[in-house]
């Protein structure tokens, strides 16, 4: 299927039958003979090296109609690998050990990473599919019937992120549009949040965030590193994320949590946007 230029680099195709569980993949030139998947992939289901999937959120039966949330003050959080939580290393194993956690006094469980990488697990600090949860793990409907049923037991659900480099292995998106900068961090090169063409780069980020909260209806996130995020734009990017997720959380009617890894220790991060600061709810 041919694509077309559109405004601001973005290229198009309109492939009508291609509804959801049909595979896709990318050509970025005439001469290629190796399909990328999709950056914005919602599934991955043959890894981070193979097509993309087609997939809906509105297909799945959530049953946390009634949940209004959960506070961060005062909670206590527990830090989840999804891989070695369980022997079978599952979204839908883990469901089984939640009464537990809630006996011990948990309030919210914050995941680590569990966007696509390659392999079977690891940390999940060098994911590279920003959109597309960890096959191995239950991929995107195993994700949410977690979150699910943590809800359904009143535990909140924090969900470990990492927006400041991409992993070495399948990280295709930069083939396609200017996602790095020149710069470096100790795990890469840095995210371009402020040269050129950094406006579509902003929104691929932001656009992750929003849809974890609300399409997995996750109550919060832990941003890593953001010391390694860097950005001289006059609305810094961790601003831009707390306005949006502010904005989110008034229209879904449940509080949303931003927590900022940061070594800095910079007040800024956590004093309120009023007042000239970023915004965010809290520093680990």
């Amino acid at each position: 299927h041919e694509m077309r230029a559109d405004a601001g680099g973005w290229w198009r195709a309109e492939v009508p039958d291609a509804g959801p569980g049909t595979d896709y993949a990318f050509l970025l030139d005439d001469d290629d003979d190796f399909a990328l998947p999709d950056p914005r992939s919602l599934w991955q289901p043959d890894g981070v090296h193979g097509p993309s999937r087609v997939y809906s959120h509105d297909a799945f039966a959530w049953t946390d109609g009634s949940w209004t949330g959960r506070q961060l003050p005062g909670s206590v959080l527990y830090e989840l690998h999804v891989g070695t939580f369980t022997p079978e290393g599952t979204f839908d194993a883990a469901i089984g050990k939640l009464d537990h956690l809630v006996d011990l006094g948990v309030d919210l469980i914050e995941l680590l990473p569990v966007n696509a990488f390659n392999g079977e697990h690891n940390w999940g600090y060098d994911g590279v599919c920003w959109y597309a949860p960890h096959q191995p793990y239950g991929g995107p409907d195993g994700l949410k019937r977690l979150v699910d049923a943590a809800h359904a037991r009143g535990l909140g659900v924090i969900l470990d992120v990492v927006y400041n480099h991409f992993g070495p292995s399948g990280a295709y998106a930069p083939m396609f549009a200017p996602y790095l900068s020149e710069q470096s961090n100790p795990w890469g090169r840095t995210v371009n949040l402020d040269g050129p063409h950094s406006d579509g780069v902003r929104r691929y980020i932001v656009d992750s965030v929003l849809m974890w909260l609300r399409d997995y209806h996750v109550d919060g996130l832990r941003l890593d590193a953001v010391h390694a995020m860097p950005d001289t734009r006059a609305v810094h990017l961790l601003e831009e994320i707390a306005a949006e997720v502010e904005a989110l959380s008034t229209h879904l009617g449940r509080p949303l949590s931003l927590i900022a890894e940061s070594d800095l220790n910079d007040p800024r991060l956590i004093t309120p946007r009023e007042a000239g600061g970023y915004g965010l709810h809290a520093q680990w």
